[in-house]
């Protein structure tokens, strides 16, 4: 008698497809921590914590080396953060010049540059800035293309608070808004205009993103 062959398990369509989208989400999952991590351990600059309220506090920054561009004629936040962020990114990554690539940070650092009061916020733009590694300087780093400066952010206090979530100008605002209050409460006095600061690269699900208000103080 002829041995009996095991038949082998049949799968329809629609389980065939149903695994191949369960293992590509698996792949993307892995790819995505992977990713994650990596954008995490991302350098950050040190400072002192002053004081602290759950994701308030005060905070001093030592002397920051910084590379900016300012986008000008944009209203639009993002439009600018995107454009600024293209034309950083080519000078650090050394599309943009020549020599060797300069390590990336966090945060970036985003705000309203100040201006003539007679040109308005529209003219003004946004200000992008990327801070550069620890131990830089502006005479060692590589010079900047038309449109970049290299500049010193002074050693200073500023009034922070801490957030997770998109972007979004309702959440900058209302975070804002609580910072502004706090730091009322506590006697403070602002010296200077309100910047956001993003750690993380815009793939990053909103819930994990680290977002921060900073406004100087005197």
């Amino acid at each position: 008698m002829a041995a009996k062959t095991k038949e082998r398990p049949r799968f329809t369509g629609k389980q065939v497809a149903t695994g191949a989208v369960v293992a590509v989400g698996a792949i993307a999952a892995i790819g995505a921590g992977i990713f994650f991590a990596k954008d995490k351990s991302t350098p950050r600059p040190d400072y002192d914590t002053l004081s602290e309220d759950g994701d308030l506090s005060i905070r001093h920054y030592p002397e920051l080396v910084i590379a900016e561009t300012v986008v000008t004629g944009v209203e639009d936040r993002k439009q600018a953060q995107n454009d600024g962020f293209r034309m950083l990114a080519d000078y650090i990554f050394a599309k943009s010049r020549d020599g060797e690539k300069i390590a990336m940070t966090a945060p970036v650092l985003c705000d309203r540059p100040a201006t003539d009061e007679t040109l308005g916020d529209v003219s003004a733009g946004w200000r992008m800035r990327f801070i550069m590694p620890e131990g830089t300087t502006r005479e060692t780093l590589p010079s900047p293309p038309e449109g970049v400066t290299l500049t010193e952010l002074p050693a200073r206090r500023v009034g922070a608070i801490a957030f997770s979530g998109l972007w979004s100008d309702a959440n900058l605002e209302e975070e804002e808004g609580a910072l502004r209050a706090w730091l009322m409460d506590s006697g403070e006095t602002e010296a200077g205009k309100v910047e956001y600061a993003f750690y993380d690269a815009p793939m990053i699900p909103g819930p994990l993103r680290r977002n921060e208000v900073l406004i100087p103080l005197a």
